[in-house]
């Protein structure tokens, strides 16, 4: 793939395509299933051209992987079907619901993400042709719910196993490295920087350099001191 141009995959049964348009309007990747593979598609998701790879991965990777048998691994009865939700995710992680809210929404403890749930009748074909219709939307950032840093949406027949497996890269708490160059000037308040340590030397090694007159000689190289980098604080994984 080179940088900077548009790029199309599609699987081996047709069924499904992903595009990541470069001049789209949200720039990011898209996936589409259809039964028919030259029908109207069955559902659409969307992820914006700023959000994180690790989230649009877990969706893609076990979208791949299910996808030989239709999902059935992940399906009631199947081997890896757990009946957990996109919501008891995020409950289980100490997300609050937000009451009164339209749509309703979760947020992260932090305040920097949000989980939304669209109520009401929509027509399937609007939610197809407007990603800002999708019955559900992942938003972070500052403020997530009116200016995000990024969001992703998942039409209404999305198959939830598909969802979860984002959502649960979404409320992942645990910390994410990112090169400095890749956080947002208006995220630099939310990580904190931290210095790699060299890997340790394996025993054996060590004895050997213990016994070299020329290591010990040797003065330290600056090339040996490691580049600083950042580490965000948990939960920071929603943090592009």
């Amino acid at each position: 793939m080179a940088f900077g141009t548009d790029t199309y995959f599609t699987s081996p049964c047709q069924r499904v395509r992903v595009a990541n348009a470069v001049e789209g309007y949200y720039g990011g990747w898209t996936v589409s299933y259809a039964e028919d593979p030259l029908g109207v598609p069955d559902w659409i998701t969307t992820f914006d051209r700023n959000a994180p790879s690790e989230i649009v991965a877990a969706f893609t990777g076990t979208l791949v992987d299910g996808l030989h048998n239709n999902f059935a691994d992940y399906l009631s009865g199947g081997p890896r079907h757990t009946g957990t939700s996109p919501a008891s995710l995020a409950a289980r992680h100490s997300w609050e619901p937000v009451h009164g809210s339209r749509p309703f929404r979760l947020v992260s403890p932090d305040g920097y993400a949000a989980y939304h749930m669209r109520d009401g009748w929509l027509h399937e074909y609007d939610e197809l042709i407007s990603p800002e219709k999708s019955t559900w939307r992942m938003s972070a950032g500052p403020d997530p719910v009116f200016t995000p840093s990024w969001r992703a949406f998942f039409s209404r027949y999305t198959p939830q196993h598909l969802i979860a497996a984002s959502t649960a890269a979404f409320t992942d708490p645990t910390p994410v490295l990112r090169a400095p160059d890749h956080v947002p000037d208006r995220h630099r308040t939310l990580v904190s920087i931290t210095h790699p340590k060299p890997a340790a030397l394996a025993p054996r090694a060590a004895a050997a350099l213990a016994r070299s007159s020329q290591h010990r000689a040797a003065p330290m190289s600056p090339a040996t001191t490691a580049p600083a980098t950042f580490s965000p604080h948990a939960g920071s994984r929603r943090q592009r």
